[in-house]
């Protein structure tokens, strides 16, 4: 039995439910916190003030930007374009100061899809829309799927030696779905490649200079995630960091 149930705190998204402002988590997420990470999910609301965020980390173990049918705003990252909707300016903002802020007190930050491209922005990096560049059709099921068919559309991804993706799911190349729009263009200073797709889409991320790790990846690991290794360990790697027992990867990660 776990001495420590760490407390992991999720990022909620702005939705219209009965015509009234109102923030969502989809349950699949909080699912996989609880049942594979072995931690409290508590959800962080992306209606608060900017001046509300160290309070809020003070009182985590650990944090969790999921993955959203929006997109974030290219203004974050310097774009002068309008960018497409569906757009989230709450969230956008949020997840730049809570970034911030688990960073600074050294508080684990774990990013899915859309957490991933916020992570990179919030540390300096850009995005680019697939659909811009045609390149959509590699990343992303046809509109007008099922729910099952857009996650069962997926590529393969290849691994870089000795990052801490390498180190947990143990494999040079991994089959993921793919469920997204945006990409990460420029890489952020202080951010190591850990996988590539199609296209040379950064598939995988993490931090080389943070005192607790960041880490994310572009595909949805909280999909069904029992009967993929790799996914499991993503949530694994996630209880693992939250309850302080986190062990830098060999080669480039916070080693060098």
């Amino acid at each position: 039995m776990l001495q420590h149930r760490p407390v992991v705190g999720v990022i909620a998204c702005g939705r219209e439910v009965e015509g009234e402002p109102a923030q969502a988590v989809k349950h699949r997420y909080l699912d996989s916190i609880e049942q594979f990470a072995r931690a409290v999910p508590l959800i962080v609301p992306s209606n608060q003030p900017e001046s509300n965020v160290a309070d809020i980390v003070a009182r985590l173990d650990a944090v969790v930007l999921t993955g959203s049918n929006s997109n974030m705003a290219p203004r974050h990252y310097g774009s002068n374009l309008s960018g497409q909707a569906p757009i989230d300016e709450g969230r956008d903002g949020l997840s730049q100061a809570l970034i911030h802020a688990a960073i600074t007190a050294a508080k684990p930050v774990f990013g899915i899809c859309r957490g991933l491209q916020e992570i990179n922005v919030a540390l300096g990096g850009t995005l680019r829309d697939l659909r811009d560049g045609g390149l959509a059709e590699s990343h992303h099921a046809p509109s007008g799927v099922s729910l099952e068919d857009m996650f069962a559309f997926g590529h393969e991804v290849t691994i870089l030696a000795n990052g801490t993706l390498h180190r947990y799911a143990k494999s040079a190349r991994l089959a993921v779905n793919s469920v997204h729009f945006q990409a990460i263009d420029r890489l952020a200073d202080g951010l190591v490649v850990n996988a590539t797709g199609p296209d040379g889409v950064i598939e995988a991320i993490s931090a080389s200079n943070t005192a607790a790790p960041v880490f994310a990846v572009q595909w949805h690991p909280e999909w069904r995630p029992k009967g993929r290794p790799h996914d499991m360990a993503f949530w694994h790697y996630l209880g693992e960091a939250a309850r302080s027992r986190y062990m830098p990867a060999p080669g480039s990660e916070m080693t060098a």
